[in-house]
């Protein structure tokens, strides 16, 4: 096994070892978009994810890309390397003039050379997509390709993750408004708490 196989597998147990651990969702995600870009020797990474509608792609999670290059404008999600949405890896050699990309200009100014574009699935649906930027023009060998890959796949189930801790801390936040409320309602009521339970456990 080669050193740039090791660091993979390394990387690789160190992003599946954060999913499984107590760090909260976002932590998990800038540290997978993080982990890829410093393996890769890439410029930037980017967590895209798919709007509801399917028809435009948003940068959620990024590493090493400046706020007026994420803000440029939307990414529609039929011109923006649309074939990794039929679950096909792209790779683009030069991001400057490969018609297949947006805000190519913009590109050029970010100092952005080449794209790894890998499709992110969740239970068999596309929600998305990892995307690897380089400063120099790159061919990704396939070693680079199977462990973005396989990164793809990890980040879909930490931004499963995320939503699901996002629903429970909602639900958290609404019980405690009710606890609130209904003690408050005690207050002026002036029925003892203790009173109150026994008479509704009872109903």
């Amino acid at each position: 096994m080669t050193k740039k196989e090791r660091d993979y597998c390394e990387t690789l147990y160190e992003v599946a070892a954060a999913l499984n651990s107590a760090h909260a969702p976002d932590d998990v995600l800038h540290s997978i978009v993080e982990n890829v870009a410093g393996i890769l020797d890439a410029k930037g990474c980017s967590l895209v994810l798919l709007t509801p509608d399917k028809k435009f792609l948003l940068h959620t999670v990024t590493h090493g890309l400046s706020e007026e290059y994420i803000d440029k404008g939307p990414l529609s999600a039929d011109k923006s390397i649309s074939e990794v949405l039929e679950g096909k890896t792209i790779a683009i050699l030069d991001a400057t003039t490969d018609e297949r990309i947006q805000y190519r200009e913009q590109k050029k100014r970010e100092g952005i050379a080449s794209i790894l574009s890998v499709p992110m699935m969740l239970r068999g649906e596309i929600i998305g997509v990892v995307r690897v930027y380089t400063a120099e023009q790159r061919q990704f060998s396939p070693d680079d390709i199977t462990f973005v890959q396989a990164v793809a796949n990890l980040g879909a189930i930490a931004l499963e993750n995320a939503r699901l801790y996002e629903s429970i801390h909602k639900d958290y936040e609404d019980l405690r408004q009710e606890m609130l409320e209904w003690r408050a309602s005690l207050a002026a009521s002036g029925t003892p708490r203790s009173l109150w339970f026994m008479r509704h456990s009872r109903q």
